[in-house]
């Protein structure tokens, strides 16, 4: 039964059709064949939506939107580069520091390269770092917001498993920080190496101006994380701060979004909202299919059988995050994936949030990855550089990136620790 749906879904995605729409018709398709209540697609879409959790995920996508048309994400670059640009490969760390506390109020990657893109591929290149190890770059720092909280993905992902919100964002801290950690460390040793950059004397005046133009911009994760994180507000509180603390700035201090400009930006982030959801919705139907199926005891069964320790069975299933990464929406794929395998992982004896967020950084990988990489396609597009040479630029960085994705699988407390010290 379940076979027949994911051929069905399948067929139908390589067709072209949208995977929303897609995994909704296999999975009617799959109820019709082997003759089971219709009922069913409505009850489950209906009842997926039915969660408060939801709400953050339309109001973090429109803090994201208003930072990139308020200037937030020009002035965070700027605080970046006064407090790391001048030692060398300093514009690199720029860009690494800059997404990293851009993704703790967007918590997209897409609008990540969107507002950012531009600003450090332009800024990179013009102080002699290659376009395409700049852009290589950008596209690898852009995945740091579907890992650090507030992460979109991440809060789907959480809400869809029955698991603390809170603390699977808060999971998130660990392997964002270890994969930044990772992407400086090459970055000074390429720059040394091949002399990517200038290094610039420390000029505490210039420093100090623009830390402080961008005090208002960088003091929006430090409220929302510390808000959530510290049990005063909830996830969805959170973002609904987010949204009223991003407007402010950008309106009364920036004086750069106005009153039109919010209500066209919630739209568009009702509609860029609208597409996620829909996907979970018709997600929870095709779990109905696998659980009458008894899909994710057989999954269990398998892998306890190849795998044993609960490092060998990640590691079977990063195989399958990744191949399912490059191939589909990470959204909709860790929405297919959780009711299949995340029972086989917890009888290996893996911690659910441990498997969340492993699954998480996985499939984030797949954003900067061919044949369907949004953030690939993305970023060629913003820094002018064709694909395939933007993916052989980014191939030390897709190195790296599996390194990381090999400790957190053999190291749990990479993400247990910050859920146990935040939570």
């Amino acid at each position: 039964m379940s076979l027949f749906l994911l051929a069905l879904f399948a067929v139908l995605a390589v067709l072209g059709v949208p995977l929303s729409v897609a995994l909704g018709l296999a999975t009617a398709g799959t109820l019709w064949w082997y003759q089971l209540p219709l009922s069913m697609i409505t009850q489950s879409m209906a009842t997926s939506i039915n969660s408060f959790l939801l709400i953050a995920v339309p109001l973090f996508i429109l803090a994201g939107q208003i930072m990139e048309r308020g200037g937030l994400s020009e002035r965070i670059f700027d605080a970046a580069e006064a407090a790391v640009g001048r030692m060398r490969g300093g514009l690199g760390h720029v860009n690494i520091a800059s997404s990293f506390v851009f993704g703790g109020i967007s918590g997209s990657s897409v609008a990540d390269i969107a507002s950012l893109g531009p600003i450090t591929i332009r800024s990179m290149t013009s102080r002699g770092y290659p376009l395409p190890y700049s852009a290589a770059l950008t596209l690898i720092t852009a995945t740091l917001a579907t890992l650090v909280p507030p992460s979109i993905l991440v809060i789907v992902a959480a809400a869809a498993a029955g698991q603390s919100v809170g603390g699977a964002l808060a999971g998130g801290l660990g392997p964002g920080l270890l994969l930044a950690l990772s992407l400086a460390l090459y970055n000074y040793v390429i720059s040394k190496r091949k002399g990517y950059g200038t290094v610039t004397a420390f000029d505490m005046r210039r420093s100090s101006r623009a830390l402080l133009r961008a005090l208002p911009s960088v003091g929006a994760p430090v409220i929302i994380l510390t808000g959530m994180f510290s049990g005063i507000v909830t996830p969805t509180e959170a973002a609904g701060l987010a949204v009223l603390y991003t407007f402010l700035v950008a309106s009364l201090v920036h004086r750069e979004v106005g009153l039109r400009d919010f209500l066209e930006l919630a739209v568009l982030s009702g509609r860029l909202a609208g597409s996620v959801l829909l996907i979970l919705m018709v997600a929870s139907a095709a779990t109905f299919v696998f659980t009458v199926d008894m899909l994710p005891q057989k999954a269990s069964g398998i892998l306890t059988t190849l795998g044993g320790s609960p490092f060998m069975v990640l590691m079977l299933m990063m195989v399958i995050f990744l191949i399912v990464g490059m191939l589909m929406d990470i959204v909709a794929g860790a929405l297919m994936l959780i009711p299949v395998l995340m029972p086989a992982a917890v009888a290996a004896g893996v911690e659910p949030l441990h498997f969340l967020v492993f699954m998480v950084a996985c499939l984030a990988v797949g954003l900067a990855t061919p044949p369907v990489g949004t953030c690939l396609f993305a970023t060629a597009y913003v820094a002018k550089v064709p694909t395939e040479r933007l993916v052989v630029a980014a191939l030390p960085f897709y190195v790296i990136n599996l390194a990381v994705l090999i400790l957190i699988a053999a190291l749990p407390q990479i993400v247990l620790w910050p859920v146990a010290l935040l939570t």
